[in-house]
Order: structure tokens, then sequence, then C-alpha cells
């Protein structure tokens, strides 16, 4: 990858640019209208809001106003959990539509997956869901469809009861929690995996083993975190409404991180993990 828009190709074929720059935490308004258009300014051509974000207008509207060719710029929003089921989901999809003010999605995608503590029939409720994505993706609203913080037990789940697999996993990632076992095991089912929280909430930069390295090559923990996602086969999303951290966060294509020092990076104890998972996320994420 040599710079942003550069792409990792799904199995249907669609590209999706190599950095996106997320919205999550992003009040709605001006902010968050304001900062998409300077992250398509800067460059990044793939935005990434969700339903529950809250932002889906602005961020519509942020897109609208940079003046740039919609088929430019690949956008993704995400599905929440109280509207599962074929028929909810289904309205949900014309929902984020209709807030984005587009004809249609380039990604969009499960946020959390249903699990077993919520209701005893978890798997057919995500499969449910997920045939209102196929839908979708058959008639044109959506180019790729996907999950996020899938791990095995729930993709295996969906896979058995779907005719169209996801093409995307976008979960936490980053040093101090990688995820080994997901991500490997997501790219054997085909599935781009999409990295949040690349910064680990921002708890990895004061890490000194991180400092050391990142002087090294002249650059902030913020840009070898990213950069060190991106050597590790992931698509990284990236995240602030702050103009000079947006630039910032889009230089890291000018340095590679050597064998070594990606090796000493994976190897992190655990550091700024948000501890969320499917079966202990925050309880509006389980509803």
């Amino acid at each position: 990858m040599n710079k942003l828009t550069d792409t990792f190709k799904l199995y249907n074929g669609v590209r999706v640019p190599c950095v996106g720059y997320g919205t999550y935490l992003t009040p709605d308004g001006d902010i968050a209208k304001n900062s998409v258009k300077e992250a398509l300014k800067v460059g990044y051509r793939h935005i990434d809001t969700a339903f529950i974000y809250g932002n889906e207008k602005a961020v519509g509207e942020g897109l609208r106003e940079s003046g740039i060719d919609r088929k430019e710029i690949f956008v993704t929003t995400k599905h929440w959990v109280t509207m599962r089921g074929f028929e909810k989901a289904s309205e949900a999809i014309d929902i984020s539509l209709k807030n984005l003010g587009l004809d249609y999605l380039d990604l969009y995608l499960i946020h959390w997956p249903c699990v077993e503590k919520v209701s005893p029939d978890w798997k057919e409720i995500n499969a449910s869901t997920w045939r209102a994505f196929e839908d979708a993706y058959k008639s044109g609203k959506i180019r790729a469809i996907g999950v996020s913080n899938f791990q095995k037990k729930h993709y295996d789940a969906l896979a058995d009861r779907c005719e169209i697999k996801p093409m995307v996993n976008q979960i936490e990632f980053h040093p101090g929690y990688i995820q080994s076992e997901t991500v490997a095991y997501s790219q054997k089912q085909g599935m781009l995996v999409q990295a949040f929280s690349p910064l680990g909430c921002g708890a990895v930069l004061s890490d000194k083993t991180l400092e050391a390295i990142a002087k090294k090559y002249n650059k902030s923990v913020a840009q070898l975190c990213l950069r060190f996602v991106l050597q590790s086969g992931l698509n990284v999303l990236t995240k602030s409404v702050t103009p000079s951290r947006i630039i910032e966060n889009a230089d890291i294509f000018d340095f590679e991180i050597n064998a070594e020092d990606m090796a000493v990076i994976s190897a992190l104890p655990e550091l700024g993990f948000t501890g969320w998972l499917p079966e202990n996320a925050p309880a509006d994420a389980l509803a």
C-alpha cells in the first residue's frame, strides 16, 4: 500500500480504499459534516459511519458538500441491534440510505451479532437479519455486505444458514490487542478484516516501546500504529475531527516497519483493549 486510495479487493471484486476515515463518537451536525469534508479534501476516499453513531445525516451532507463524485467515495454504515430480523433489517437499510442521502451503500455491516444470552434463537436471528442484507445486495442497494465484532462461532453459524458469505469482518485491532485467531480465521474464510480503534482508544500513545520504535522512523506513535495495521494486512480505520490529525493520520506511506519491529509490536502485552466482545459488550449492543 503506497497511498490512501490504494485498495483491498473483496471476494466479489469490490475494491476498498486501504485507509478509512471513521466517525465513531463524532458529534452530529457541523462537526461531523466538516470533518468528513476535511478528510475528503486531504484525500481519504473511504468513510465509515453507523446508524448508532447518530451522525449519518451530517456525514451525508459532508459527502455532498465535498464536491467529489459519489463513485469515487467508498461509504460504509452499520445495522443496529434494535432492528434485527428480516423486516426490521430491510427497513434499517432504507433508513440509513435516506439518512445519508445515497442511492446505494458501498458496504453494510451487522454491527454486533445476536448472542445466546440475548436469545436461544440467536443463530436464526442473525440469519434472518442477514437475509435482508442479501436481498439488498442482490437489488443493488449495497455493493458489499459484511459483519462486525464476529468471532468464529458467530461466523460459522451464519455461514451455515446464508447464501452469500460475509465479505468483511470489522473488529478491534491495535498494538496490544491483535486478535490473531479471529484475524486468521476471518481471512481464511475470504473476508477482509477491518481494524477499528487502531490506537487502542488512545491507550497505546504513551507506551514506551511504541514511542521508541516510532522515534526510529521519525514518526508519531499514532502513525506507527496505523502503519502496523496496514502491514499486518488489515484495512485500517482512523478517527479524528482535528484537521492537523486528519492530515497526520494520512501520512503513513513514506516508511515501512521492519520485520523485527513488527514482531516486537505484535508481541506487546494487552494494552488498550475495550473489553468488548460479543458475549460481554455494552448492554445496549446486545439488546
